[in-house]
């Protein structure tokens, strides 16, 4: 077996390469680089899923970042367990090969009891007095403290929220190393988040993020260096590309006002409750999964939602065999964005009955994808004085809520889960293995047989 390592440098496409990425351009000139196709959903948790496993959402079962819960009632997103992807990954494929085979899974989504021998994701603790305290889960149990040690405590509000940075990309990757020099992985996966942050904030104009592209770059040197000096092959991949938007949508509203969405009162907001909702939205950047209880209903939502401003389609029963997303998990319906647009959570009809969640940073709360979450509101007068108060609620042990972040939408510059048409703004995968990529042109499913090939040195025909 040839040891691999795979950076997954998220929102990389090869129209950010040059200038600004100095190494990842002279790195690329001495490999070889191919066009990942992009698929729908083209969002974090289907596109890892799809590139671990070879299938796509219709059999791995990764239908969105998050899904509806026919069962509890529930929308739930950002989930760590492995046991969700209902189709054998990577690693599976690997050991049956070779039973010596090890993984390590630096902050793959579903790293959790996943089968990867070695782990480290984000796993913050929520005190009983409202207090967030970052935190990682870790496998072995041991390299938790190991970890956080000598790293520092992970750098939970760099990795989301207003304030990331390079921070915590930078310690993913250094806890990365520290994972090889404790096991010498045959395979290890690192999740570099940094540009998906960045420019789903500010937008995908080089002009906006050089500093950005310059950071991601230096990490990247300093752990293809570090791996190759471990002859180590490593492959740079990475998910979607993020286009610019101006235009948010808001779906659950026009449902709400057609009387499909039941909400219920707490403390003077209002919060969705889909188990006794008609219909619903749940909301992931570009694309949205609509629930429909009543099978007689789904033909009316469907004409009424291809009518609002923003929506390019909507996808029934065909669309979703055709997109591969024909899956228990599915909404009855999946709605995609126009360019330039993409789909907000948001289902209240009056701002002074915004829940208490809305304006936070609040993944597990929040029954969609919320990308406002990476924005001080602009309306605030002095945010970081608002912020420093809150922090101080927090110090003296009051309970607080960090209120900080706009819930229109409208600040929001850059997003993705369309299917891009443009090689250049297209994920990729690159590598100096030349002879284990076979073409200029990869399906998604493609990309766990290139890293088979890698660990196995099965050279293509």
């Amino acid at each position: 077996m040839e040891k691999t390592a795979v950076l997954n440098v998220v929102g990389l496409t090869p129209d950010l390469i040059g200038e600004h990425t100095p190494f990842l351009r002279q790195w690329f000139g001495e490999g070889k680089s191919a066009t990942v196709k992009s698929m729908l959903p083209a969002v974090t948790c289907p596109v890892q899923a799809t590139y671990l496993t070879g299938t796509m959402p219709d059999e791995h079962g990764i239908v969105g970042n998050g899904w509806y819960f026919r069962d509890t009632g529930e929308i739930r997103f950002w989930m760590r367990s492995g046991k969700l992807i209902q189709q054998p990954a990577v690693w599976d494929i690997a050991r049956r090969r070779n039973p010596d085979f090890t993984c390590a899974n630096l902050f793959w989504r579903y790293a959790t009891y996943s089968g990867a021998d070695y782990v480290a994701v984000e796993r913050p603790m929520y005190r009983k007095d409202g207090v967030k305290v970052p935190d990682i889960y870790a496998k072995p149990m041991s390299m938790r403290d190991k970890l956080q040690d000598e790293l520092g405590q992970f750098p939970l509000f760099n990795f989301w929220g207003p304030n990331t940075t390079i921070d915590s990309s930078q310690w993913i990757a250094d806890a990365a190393k520290m994972m090889t020099e404790a096991y010498d992985p045959t395979l290890t996966l690192i999740y570099l988040p940094h540009l998906d942050y960045c420019l789903q904030r500010v937008g995908p104009d080089t002009q906006n993020i050089q500093n950005d592209l310059r950071e991601i770059d230096r990490v990247c040197e300093d752990l293809v260096t570090y791996y190759e000096q471990r002859d180590t092959g490593v492959i740079v991949l990475s998910e979607y590309g993020i286009t610019s938007v101006n235009q948010p949508v808001s779906l659950n509203r026009v449902l709400r006002r057609e009387g499909f969405i039941t909400v219920r009162e707490e403390r003077g907001g209002e919060v969705l409750d889909a188990g006794a909702s008609g219909a619903f939205a749940v909301a992931d950047h570009q694309v949205a999964h609509i629930y429909i209880d009543d099978p007689a209903d789904i033909e009316p939502v469907r004409e009424m939602l291809e009518a609002v401003p923003g929506v390019e389609t909507i996808l029934g029963e065909d669309g979703k065999k055709k997109y591969h997303l024909d899956h228990p998990r599915s909404g009855e319906l999946v709605a995609v964005a126009r360019p330039g647009a993409w789909f907000t959570y948001y289902y209240w009809l009056d701002d002074d009955k915004a829940p208490d969640f809305a304006p936070t940073v609040d993944i597990h709360a929040k029954p969609g994808y919320d990308p406002a979450e990476m924005i001080l509101d602009p309306e605030i007068p002095f945010p970081t004085l608002k912020a420093g108060f809150r922090l101080l609620q927090k110090k003296l042990g009051f309970r607080y809520v960090m209120d900080l972040i706009p819930t229109h939408g409208r600040a929001v510059k850059g997003s993705h889960g369309r299917v891009s048409a443009d090689p250049q703004a297209s994920p990729l995968l690159a590598t100096k293995q030349v002879h284990y990529l076979p073409e200029y042109y990869l399906s998604p499913t493609d990309v766990r047989q290139v890293i088979l090939r890698h660990l196995f040195g099965d050279e293509t025909q």
